[in-house]
Order: structure tokens, then sequence, then C-alpha cells
């Protein structure tokens, strides 16, 4: 390049994306004396998504802005919370988050996902077509215009990425009220209406059940229900009242 000279500051919070060289700091940067701000950014490593207020000597500039001679460039994180307009608030997730995707569920958060693959065009145009806000540890797919709204999953730990999804977008909490398997709403059903489906010991065990509306799968307080509430009293108790 061998346009304009401008310095360059990056959030800590996004130096995981850049080179290391800029992760310290102010550095320079040459640019083609052309291109937007948003195109700088993104060439740098930053999916758009994760960019949030940005500065041009201080003030703020829009992603259009062509960068010129000796300019200070601060790209700020996200707000957090982050407000996204325009639609009600639900998510889209990769198929590779799909224990994410069960425990927005279980908190009765909307979040869409497909067990498979079903590629990064297909997940872009889901995404727009049903204004979800698309997760992904994927930059690239991050980076497709076509997505309605975004936002990078920074830790491949189940626990970190919901503390981290709840923490960034405060989603209204409804926990026992979605199905964990389709993300269909629940219901009280009867127990002897849904008794073809049980088991015997469970049948004799249990008197209190509901049903996913959509696909029709039966829940109860199982075995597996006391690690399920840790998880549920967890989030209400540091973002229920955030989300409320």
């Amino acid at each position: 390049m061998n346009g304009p000279e401008i310095t360059l500051e990056v959030a800590p919070e996004l130096r995981l994306f850049v080179p290391h060289e800029r992760r310290a700091g102010r550095t320079p940067l040459t640019t083609d004396g052309v291109s937007t701000l948003g195109h700088v950014i993104e060439s740098l490593g930053i999916p758009l998504t994760e960019a949030g207020t940005l500065l041009v000597n201080g003030a703020p500039a829009d992603r259009s802005h062509i960068p010129g001679p000796d300019e200070h460039i601060a790209v700020q994180a996200v707000d957090r919370p982050q407000h996204v307009p325009g639609a009600p608030l639900r998510f889209l997730l990769d198929v590779h988050l799909g224990t994410l995707a069960r425990r927005l569920r279980l908190l009765g958060v909307d979040a869409a996902y497909e067990s498979e693959d079903i590629g990064d065009p297909a997940l872009a145009a889901l995404s727009a077509r049903e204004r979800r806000v698309l997760l992904s540890r994927d930059r690239g797919l991050l980076r497709r215009r076509e997505i309605w709204a975004g936002a990078y999953v920074y830790s491949d730990r189940p626990q970190e990425q919901l503390r981290d999804i709840l923490g960034r977008f405060a989603p209204a909490l409804a926990p026992w009220t979605r199905c964990t398997a389709c993300n269909g709403t629940l219901a009280d059903a009867d127990k002897h209406a849904v008794s073809d489906r049980l088991e015997h010991g469970t049948q004799q065990a249990y008197d209190v059940f509901a049903q996913c509306t959509a696909c029709a799968r039966v829940y109860w307080r199982g075995a597996h229900h006391g690690h399920l509430e840790t998880i549920v009293a967890d989030a209400v108790r540091e973002f229920g009242d955030a989300a409320a």
C-alpha cells in the first residue's frame, strides 16, 4: 500500500483477532487511501460484528469513513449489553455450538440450531430470513454480508460461552419453558396423556410432566435434573435481573 499512514489502536478485548505486533497499543498502518474504515478493520482480522464505536482522532466515525493521513483510529469493543434493533432477540448457532444451544433453550432463550452442517451460505441466509443473531467461532462466517446480525463466541467451553452470550445480549430468561431438543415451547402434560411415551419405571416414579408443543418430546425431573438446576440457578443468579 502506498496511501496515507495512520495509527491504529485496538481495544484489549479485540486483540486476539489481530497480529501480535498490533496488540501493544498504537501501531502505524499504511492504508491504500480508498478503503473504508470497515474494510481496514476487517483486513486486520477483526469481524465487524465485534467492532463497537470507532473513533477517529477521538471522535466517533462511521465504518464508511476513509482514513486520511496521520489520523488515529481507535477500535472499541461492542457495548454490553448489546442492543440488536429491528427484531425480537433470538439466536442461530452453527453446528459446533450444540451444547450452548441446549443451555440457552434450557433458560427459555430462542436458539435455533442445526445438528448437521448446512453450510455457511445457508446459515447466513437463515439468519437474514428469520432475523436471528448468528453465533459462531468461525470468523469467516461472521464476515458474510447477508447475515442479519452476528457475534463471535470467544470461549470453547460451554459454561464460559453461556456467560459470554448472556452478559453480552441480556436475553430475557424463562427457564424450563423451551424444548432443549428442538427449541419448541413446553406445555404442562397430563401423566395419562403421555403414558405411552414413558417407560414403566418413569410412570411409577414421577407425576409432573411437560411436553413440547412442536416435537411432542416429554420432560420430567429425572436423575439428571440436579445438574440442569445448577446451570439454571447460576444463570438466573448472575443474569436474571439484567435480563428481566
